[in-house]
């Protein structure tokens, strides 16, 4: 174990991510396991070392109803990501991985895509509260890949990048999905979609529908994107708009 209290290990710490970001080129760092040591530590690394970028990983259960899913109030969930970048400092590189909405996706893309508007109209994971501080994923090394401790249903991969890549919040691509999956092309023409139309961590979301079988939403007015096995939208979507790509069960407008 690590005494990072100790303030021998912490000067020892911030010399080596200095070291990191001067002499090997490093600019961001990934705060493992973030829940097993105190905001307040993180805090010392992060405004000794001045990282241009920083994620924590805050790995906890999300609260579940006598039926084993998800409840569709997450808010306690999300306050607690909400709660550590508060705590290191808001208005630094700091930023934590969205788990809530993870979690909710991953329930959500089985025929419950009800669950992806909160009971305030907006996105329920932490993107609906504070989007530029919330990194956006589908899977990652631990909950998918070899661990498979969490993974996102296998078939519908697809349908969790089309929301993440439109959305606020700063999407990140996993790996093997990228590479090993074949989804590469796929994967692409949705970052094409999100930097030809300028989507951002801040973008605007509005929920025009989030029914069991059709989730639908626009950002910014220049995005529109359908997840869902529901086919006829068309009087859902505004003149204007053409397909920019599609997949099984989502299309992006």
């Amino acid at each position: 174990d690590i005494d990072h209290l100790n303030l021998r290990v912490q000067k020892e710490l911030v010399e080596w991510l200095n070291w990191l970001k001067a002499d090997i080129g490093f600019d961001g760092w990934r705060f493992d396991f973030a829940k097993g040591y105190s905001a307040d530590v993180a805090k010392i690394y992060i405004d000794r070392s001045e990282p241009s970028f920083a994620v924590a990983e805050i790995w906890t259960s999300l609260a579940y109803g006598g039926d084993g899913k998800p409840n569709l109030n997450q808010d306690q969930h999300r306050q607690e990501l909400v709660n550590w970048v508060d705590k290191v400092g808001g208005k630094g590189p700091a930023t934590t991985f969205d788990f809530t909405t993870k979690g909710i996706l991953n329930v959500a893309v089985e025929g419950e895509l009800w669950r992806l508007r909160g009971t305030d109209g907006k996105a329920p994971g932490m993107i609906g509260w504070w989007p530029a501080k919330a990194v956006t994923f589908v899977d990652n090394h631990d909950t998918g890949s070899t661990q498979h401790m969490w993974p996102f249903p296998s078939d519908r991969v697809m349908q969790g990048y089309a929301y993440i890549l439109t959305h606020p919040g700063t999407p990140c691509i996993f790996y093997d999905h990228f590479f090993d999956w074949g989804l590469k092309e796929e994967i692409d023409r949705l970052v094409s979609v999100r930097t030809r139309h300028g989507i951002h961590s801040e973008s605007k979301l509005q929920i025009i529908e989030a029914d069991a079988d059709l989730y639908l939403a626009e950002i910014d007015d220049k995005v529109i994107v359908k997840l869902g096995p529901r086919y006829d939208v068309g009087n859902l979507i505004p003149g204007g708009f053409k397909v920019a790509t599609h997949g099984n069960d989502y299309a992006v407008w």
